[in-house]
């Protein structure tokens, strides 16, 4: 789980470094996601020109509306100049709204990229990364951090070139009245640069513990209501809304932290514009009174730096807002940048005509937690062979191995005499079929659990495979049949129903080995006997590797391989096993006398 980041003192460089990367992170969006729309862009950058150059003529029009119109009593020029006025207003209403919607277009198209892309990505990395980040985190990552990079940049973006181009044409107006009124105006902003920079890092580092934290928030949510039973059979409702509430109340903690932080600078903008007025006014207003300037000069000026303090206030508040971009799309960029340790070879060999699966002196840990020990056994072409031992024993690690979900470190894995990593994944993978004990389901039609993505099923086949996986009087006794929703993780089927749905998969799948990983352990005694007997039609012709902790479901099995600590310990059919009394024999008298 994603932690939330110590305080650190950084070095100078340090500093700089975390200053670059933002700008090298925002230069990354823009040639990965922004750059592939400049012509939209360039039209929107058009328009805000048009929008913020329209202050810089209205602060104009005002030395002629005060010097020609209410000093000079000329009343011609009212239409001229509340004509144009009004004009400038509507001009800059239409370049606004059009801007507005091209930017938001743009923006949610690049998001959904983003969200694409870094779903597309993920699911490439291996299993191991999956175990160590939890599905709320990666939510979070998928969805929160990108829409956050959508709603600054596009703030960044329209915020940042609207308001530029407004300062420049106010600054231009200012300018051209007086000059030194305008040096005299701005006097205290370089007293600025340093709280600006301090306050930069002090908002990056919120940002990312804010983000972080909201990842923790999202993996807690999900724990909830994925385990909602297991909470409420426990009694545990206020315990998780405690722990949930000490969440949230970080986030609102460290929320309020950085709106101050990024209300700080406007803040101080403020002092100093306020400064900044009083001596222009100390200053203009007695070349006023001795009649050096005019009332129009003076109003035209004071409306240009007036109308400036919004975007010069707006552009001091996009520190902050650059600090959360760059959190976010850091985020997103150290999730795209992680590399799949588990990929095809450069030169895949063609895929085996055989299926018979050897394991030689295999050896798999977790970190510094070893698994499997030198594990070495042969499941033969067409038959099925049991892995059967103690809880931790590696049985299911076997399979994982074997589909490439993790690599061993040591030995060689074979299917049909060829190494596993010598093959292409997908080929590898095709040659598998599964039933597992918790039979994942999508929150889609029945049809679309079983299809999966297949398109080539036509209603005929797809009967027989009802048929065959016992499904037929189950399907007809839902009220939409084959359109009937499974629900979220398949909550509206029971334990058998989510069993035959994948077995069905499997029928359809039609590979030449399948995998049996505890398919009947959570079943009542007649649900069963029925998954039991659609086990036994779907193994026939195939190679079957077959996980079971309850024996009496192994029996019949071709060869029974019995593991302990990482280890084959033992090999046989059911009843040379029971006649070496050795780690079988005393599994099956044990769960002989516990279910007797």
């Amino acid at each position: 789980m994603d932690q939330a980041p110590r305080p650190t003192h950084a070095t100078l460089d340090e500093r700089k470094g975390t200053e670059t990367r933002a700008l090298a992170l925002i230069g990354r969006l823009w040639r990965d996601y922004l750059v592939r729309h400049w012509p939209w862009l360039a039209v929107a950058t058009l328009l805000m020109s048009i929008e913020g150059s329209t202050l810089g003529v209205l602060s104009y029009t005002l030395q002629p509306m005060f010097d020609r119109v209410l000093v000079g009593k000329d009343e011609s020029a009212i239409w001229l100049i509340g004509g144009g006025i009004m004009g400038l207003f509507c001009i800059r209403a239409v370049a606004g709204m059009a801007q507005r919607v091209i930017l938001t277009r743009v923006g949610q198209l690049s998001t959904t990229a983003m969200q694409t892309d870094l779903l597309n990505h993920t699911m490439t990395l291996d299993s191991l990364f999956f175990h160590d980040n939890p599905p709320g985190a990666l939510l979070e990552r998928v969805q929160g951090d990108t829409e956050a990079v959508q709603r600054v940049w596009q703030a960044l973006i329209q915020g940042a070139a609207r308001d530029a181009i407004s300062l420049v044409a106010l600054g231009i107006v200012a300018i051209a009245i007086d000059p030194v009124w305008t040096a005299v105006a701005l006097v205290g902003i370089p007293l600025l640069v340093l709280p600006s920079s301090l306050l930069q890092r002090y908002l990056r580092r919120k940002a990312r513990a804010i983000r972080e934290t909201s990842g923790q928030r999202a993996v807690r949510l999900s724990e909830i209501f994925n385990g909602i039973n297991l909470i409420k059979l426990n009694r545990l409702e206020a315990y998780q809304s405690a722990r949930f509430r000490r969440i949230v109340d970080s986030i609102v903690a460290m929320q309020v932290k950085a709106a101050a932080g990024q209300s700080l600078l406007p803040g101080l903008l403020d002092v100093m514009t306020g400064v900044g007025f009083f001596a222009v006014l100390l200053f203009g207003g007695s070349e006023i009174v001795s009649g050096e300037k005019t009332v129009g000069q003076f109003m035209s000026f004071f409306t240009a730096m007036a109308l400036a303090f919004q975007p010069l206030r707006r552009l001091a508040g996009m520190a902050g807002t650059l600090q959360t971009t760059a959190a976010s799309l850091d985020r997103v960029y150290r999730l795209r940048d992680l590399q799949p340790g588990i990929v095809s070879p450069a030169r895949p060999v063609p895929g085996p005509k055989g299926s018979d699966v050897v394991f030689d002196d295999v050896r798999f840990a977790y970190g510094e937690h070893a698994v499997l020990n030198g594990a070495s056994f042969t499941a033969e072409a067409g038959k099925t062979t049991a892995l059967v031992g103690p809880s931790g024993a590696g049985k299911s690690t076997v399979f994982n191995l074997l589909t490439r979900l993790v690599e061993a470190q040591s030995g060689e894995i074979r299917v049909g005499g060829v190494p596993v990593g010598a093959m292409a994944l997908d080929d590898l993978r095709a040659r598998f079929s599964f039933v597992t004990q918790d039979a994942p389901l999508f929150d889609e039609t029945l049809r679309e659990n079983i299809v999966l993505d297949r398109t080539d099923i036509d209603a005929e086949t797809l009967a027989r495979v009802i048929e065959d996986a016992s499904m037929t009087e189950a399907v007809a006794a839902m009220p939409d049949g084959l359109d009937t929703r499974a629900g979220p993780r398949g909550a509206n089927l029971s334990g058998g129903q989510r069993q035959r749905i994948a077995i069905a998969r499997a029928v359809i799948r039609d590979a030449p080995i399948l995998l049996l990983d505890e398919a009947t352990s959570a079943l009542d005694a007649q649900t069963e006997a029925a998954i039991q007997a659609a086990l036994e039609r779907l193994a026939q012709g195939r190679t079957t590797l077959v996980i079971a902790h309850r024996l009496a479901t192994v029996r019949t099995a071709d060869k029974i391989v019995v593991m302990d600590k990482g280890r084959v310990v033992e090999e046989g059919t059911h009843d040379s096993l029971l006649a070496a009394d050795g780690l079988y024999a005393g599994l099956y008298r044990l769960q002989f006398r516990e279910e007797g």
